[in-house]
């Protein structure tokens, strides 16, 4: 069986990996903890490590079974196919979140605009960017040694 990724609502990380396991579906969603400061303490948050983001490992002919819960959105998809995550990888995110110390230093983060990147795969590879403007389906890039502006579909 594959591991597949899923997205969901905001927030729904957790509660739809837990449906999802009463439904008989093999999840996984990955958590670190936080410190989040509230008006007048910190506390520890056990968070998602990917926003919106769960892996599902089904048949491929069990797939829409993930449907069965009011926080899965869609699946995710990589060049027009259900994007496919390998059990190495898997198993790779599971050791890395084991050591507690190495948790404290992973963080998944969005590109914001001003956000200066390097291009490493496409036609405009090894080039360097600014992220210009992000919008819900692309963000703008500047190649400013080239003069061009990209837009580049969100993953």
């Amino acid at each position: 069986m594959k591991w597949y990724v899923v997205y969901t609502k905001p927030k729904w990380e957790k509660r739809a990996s837990e449906q999802l396991t009463k439904f008989g579906v093999n999840c996984y969603c990955p958590t670190i903890k936080k410190v989040k400061q509230r008006s007048d303490r910190k506390i520890k948050v056990e968070v998602p490590l990917f926003d919106h983001y769960i892996f599902v490992q089904l048949a491929e002919k069990d797939r829409n079974l993930v449907f069965n819960s009011p926080g899965i959105v869609r699946y995710l998809f990589w060049l027009g196919k259900h994007a496919v995550v390998k059990d190495k990888e898997i198993e790779t995110i599971k050791e890395w979140l084991k050591h507690g110390d190495t948790a404290k230093e992973i963080s998944v983060m969005q590109y914001q605009i001003g956000d200066k990147i390097h291009l490493n795969s496409g036609p405009f590879c090894k080039q360097n960017a600014v992220v210009k403007d992000i919008t819900k389906t692309h963000y703008v890039l500047i190649l400013e040694s080239l003069g061009y502006v990209l837009k580049v579909k969100h993953l």
